[in-house]
């Protein structure tokens, strides 16, 4: 997901209103932002291992005030289980998928009620078994249906399990259960992080509410520059009319009423199948490597470099996505950023934050060109 590498001002108005916001705090606690208990903190971060001064360090901290500062604060047992069960949770997901950094993975979302003879499971399992032949890891929420079908693809070695404790559904399917890469959550949110998260693209095929609502997580997210942009693609099996349907409703309720931009359609592709749908996610990683925000400005990491004259016309072209200055080229890294990838070159502009939509159009035109 986007990041901004450095504390901002937003950063620290939020501090200052968490800060005043509830109840009253005890009058006889201590600050955790007291400098005596900063340097203590520090030092025990030091003893961990934690380069003293670095980022990092201060994240790790500012995790551990927070959880200081719920004493005081009064937070009941139920409130400080649920902080620290996430917190938790998300911690061993990261380790789990962290060993499988390198690989691309795609999302998979569909009706855990699909059955195996349907078209639709067929697809799923056509799609996966293409995506793994191109070198990609799936990730689906480890049930039945297609869930199961997005394992079977591209078997067990490429596929990760992002499972959820309910009282029905809960059992992982036979090509996940027991692997090291399936993770049970106890939490919709903190699984649904891990879903989007971890994935370059998300594939949907139909479903129900769950799909649905993962479904629209997913494109609020890329719409409203939440989450990187990716491909999101709608797949079905033959015959079906299902993301059709979708589509005419989204253009005709949501479209039309301006309850969405005029360029949001272009966030999501409605694949012919999926061979298609998988052409469409490699294309998207053509030329277009990753991009992250480093305060405002929008750095769009290449798998090489740009001719000048494409550079200059994606300027025009796209200048309503470009607040002030305009579009240029760097060999590698720009001040502030983390120091990932180095060697890669980099488009970099101060975006407006409007017209996410125009992002993937952005994207999608980097890919046409031909690198210098």
């Amino acid at each position: 997901m986007p990041l901004d590498e450095r504390p901002d001002k937003a950063e620290t108005i939020v501090d200052a209103q968490a800060e005043a916001a509830g109840g009253p705090v005890s009058p006889v606690a201590r600050r955790a932002d007291d400098p005596e208990v900063v340097a203590r903190l520090d030092a025990l971060i030091s003893e961990f291992g934690g380069r003293p001064g670095s980022y990092e360090s201060r994240l790790v901290r500012e995790i551990l005030q927070t959880g200081l500062k719920l004493i005081p604060d009064g937070r009941d047992t139920g409130e400080m289980k649920l902080m620290a069960n996430s917190l938790k949770e998300l911690r061993y997901a990261y380790r789990v998928f962290g060993k499988f950094r390198d690989p691309h993975k795609v999302t998979i979302f569909g009706s855990a009620r699909t059955p195996e003879t349907h078209p639709d499971y067929k697809a799923c399992v056509e799609f996966g078994s293409l995506m793994a032949q191109a070198g990609w890891m799936s990730i689906t929420g480890a049930g039945l249906g297609i869930m199961q079908a997005g394992h079977v693809g591209p078997g067990r070695d490429a596929s990760f399990g992002v499972a959820i404790r309910l009282p029905f559904e809960t059992n992982a399917n036979a090509v996940i259960a027991g692997d090291e890469k399936l993770i049970l959550f106890r939490y919709f949110f903190t699984r649904k992080l891990m879903f989007v998260s971890q994935a370059e693209a998300v594939a949907l095929f139909p479903g129900g509410f769950g799909t649905l609502d993962e479904a629209y997580e997913t494109l609020t997210l890329v719409q409203t520059g939440k989450s990187t942009p990716m491909p999101i693609v709608m797949i079905e099996g033959a015959g079906g009319d299902y993301w059709k349907s979708w589509d005419a409703w989204v253009k005709g309720q949501l479209l039309a009423r301006g309850w969405i931009s005029p360029e949001d359609p272009s966030i999501y592709y409605i694949a012919k199948d999926p061979a298609d749908a998988a052409q469409h996610i490699t294309r998207f990683y053509r030329n277009y490597h990753s991009s992250r925000y480093v305060r405002d400005d929008f750095v769009i990491r290449l798998k090489g470099p740009l001719k000048p004259a494409d550079v200059a016309a994606l300027e025009q072209d796209f200048r309503v996505l470009i607040k002030g200055g305009g579009l240029t080229q760097f060999s590698g890294p720009v001040e502030g950023e983390r120091d990932e990838h180095p060697k890669l070159p980099r488009l970099v502009f101060r975006h407006t934050k409007h017209h996410y939509g125009l992002i993937r159009s952005l994207i999608d035109r980097i890919n046409s060109l031909e690198l210098a």
